[in-house]
């Protein structure tokens, strides 16, 4: 059975506050575990978004993308997304509404409603720890997520 909401997280542990994606799914399931009233949470990570994630939006309710950014204000910001064909629907890595599309076009019709959560990061160096700002911007990240998915 496919659990109704979706978080899914991506970015690389190895660079710096790039691990921002995957350390919010770490930290989120066990939030989600903690709060039962949330219903079936599916938490979801790797290293970039690719068309095969198109796949993992079948049957969902709803969806959190979360991703680390050097454009989002501090701590975070989350906006609801929209399927778009942007630059990145040729390349090897994928934005979420470029994954959005995708699904658009394999389900022949729209995805389920999705939201970006960006949360801001400062360094992405290869073997660089977590930021002392990006740790602080990371719980303000889950305090948000907590008030998304409360309100169903």
């Amino acid at each position: 059975m496919t659990a109704p909401i979706l978080i899914f997280g991506w970015g690389n542990p190895s660079r710096g506050d790039d691990a921002l994606g995957p350390l919010f799914v770490e930290h989120f399931t066990a939030l989600a575990a903690r709060h039962p009233e949330w219903g079936a949470v599916e938490c979801l990570t790797d290293f970039q978004l690719q068309v095969e994630h198109a796949l993992d939006l079948q049957g969902r309710r709803r969806v959190l993308f979360v991703d680390a950014s050097l454009d989002a204000p501090a701590p975070c910001s989350l906006v609801r997304i929209k399927a778009a064909r942007d630059a990145s629907f040729t390349t090897h890595a994928m934005s979420p509404q470029a994954v959005l599309k995708v699904y658009a076009a394999i389900e022949d019709g729209e995805p389920p409603p999705c939201w970006l959560l960006a949360i801001r990061g400062e360094g992405f160096e290869l073997g660089e720890p977590l930021s002392g700002a990006a740790q602080g911007h990371l719980a303000a990240a889950l305090e948000q997520a907590a008030q998304w998915i409360a309100t169903t």
